[in-house]
C-alpha cells in the first residue's frame, strides 16, 4: 500500500491537473503555473487563507506534513512562521523548494521522508501543520505517534481532514456518484475520462465489490486510481489520534459533485473539510 500512495501522488501532483501541469522547466513556466494555481486553490477555497489567517505562526516552528504545490508553505512562511516541511515523493518537495526559491522565501529545511519517521529530534516544533493529507495516511496511528514526538508538550497539531458528516459523503458519495456508477455499468456504455476510468475498475473489481463503502470513499475522493482515504467525524479523530485531545473542530467548504452545491450557506453543518486542531496529552 505504501508504494502505491507514493506512486499515485508522485505522478498526481496535489491538484496540478486541475489548471494545467508543467509544461517545462523554465523559471518563467514555473512562476506561471504556481500563479495560476493559487489563483485556482485560493478562489475555489478561500476558507484556507482565513483558517491560516487565525493560527499565529509569528516565530512558531512550523512542520508542514504533505507540500502539495508549496502553496501553504509560502503562506505560512509570509505570516511569520520559520518553516520545515515533508512529502513523501519527490515531485512535491521538488516543487515546494523552487517555489520558494523563487520566491525569496527562507526555510529551515524541506526533505523527502515519511510521516511515520519524521527525520527530527524530539519537541522540536510549535505547530504541525497538514491539509488535506493525513487521511490518506493507513497507518496514520504511527504517524500521530511521530507527529506528538516532534511537537512541544505545548504545541499543537493543525489538520483538514474529509468530514465524515458532510453532503459530499453522506448523499453525494455513499448515493448520488454510487447509483449513477451502477446506471452507467449496466447500460454497457464505454465513456472516456473519468466515468470510463470508474467502469473500468468496476469490471475489473466486480460492481458490488467496487461500490462497496470501504473501497468507494476512496476512489470518489482524489480520482478513480486513489488508494486510500478516510472520513472523520470527532469519534474517528479519537480513535485514530489517540496520542492527542481534541482542542477545535470546524467544517468549511460546501462540495458536494455531481450536486451544485456550492452557493448552499451550510459549510459550518455539512462542509467537506474538517478543520480540527489538537494538542499533546500530557
Amino acid at each position: 500500500m505504501g508504494n502505491d500512495i507514493h506512486d499515485f501522488w508522485q505522478t498526481h501532483p496535489c491538484g496540478a491537473e486541475l489548471v494545467g501541469d508543467l509544461t517545462g522547466t523554465s523559471r518563467q513556466q514555473y512562476v506561471d503555473f504556481f500563479n495560476r494555481y493559487d489563483s485556482y486553490r485560493y478562489t475555489k477555497e478561500a476558507h484556507i487563507l482565513k483558517n491560516l489567517d487565525r493560527i499565529d505562526w509569528r516565530g512558531k516552528r512550523v512542520l508542514e506534513i504533505g507540500l502539495g504545490q508549496g502553496a501553504d508553505a509560502e503562506q505560512i512562511i509570509k505570516r511569520g512562521g520559520t518553516y520545515s516541511g515533508v512529502d513523501l515523493t519527490e515531485e512535491s518537495v521538488s516543487r515546494t523548494q523552487m517555489r520558494l526559491l523563487l520566491k525569496g522565501l527562507s526555510f529551515e529545511t524541506i526533505e523527502h521522508a515519511d510521516a511515520l519517521s519524521l527525520p527530527f529530534e524530539d519537541q522540536t516544533f510549535d505547530i504541525v501543520f497538514s491539509h488535506g493529507v493525513l487521511h490518506h495516511i493507513p497507518e496514520v496511528a504511527r504517524a500521530q505517534t511521530e507527529i506528538a514526538r516532534v511537537l512541544k508538550p505545548s504545541g499543537r497539531l493543525i489538520a483538514m481532514l474529509y468530514a465524515k458528516r458532510s453532503l459530499n459523503y453522506l448523499l453525494s458519495i455513499a448515493v448520488v456518484r454510487r447509483a449513477g456508477l451502477a446506471a452507467l455499468y449496466r447500460t454497457g456504455l464505454k465513456p472516456g475520462g473519468i466515468y470510463g476510468n470508474h467502469l473500468d475498475n468496476a469490471r475489473k473489481m466486480g460492481l458490488r465489490r467496487y461500490l462497496s463503502m470501504d473501497n468507494f470513499i476512496h476512489v470518489s475522493t482524489d480520482g478513480p486510481f486513489n488508494p486510500f482515504s478516510k472520513v472523520y467525524g470527532r469519534r474517528e479523530i479519537e480513535e485514530d489520534f489517540c496520542a492527542f485531545e481534541v482542542v477545535e473542530m470546524r467544517r468549511e467548504f460546501m462540495h458536494a459533485p455531481p450536486l451544485p452545491v456550492g452557493w448552499l450557506p451550510l459549510a459550518s453543518v455539512l462542509g467537506w473539510h474538517l478543520w480540527v486542531t489538537l494538542r499533546p496529552r500530557i
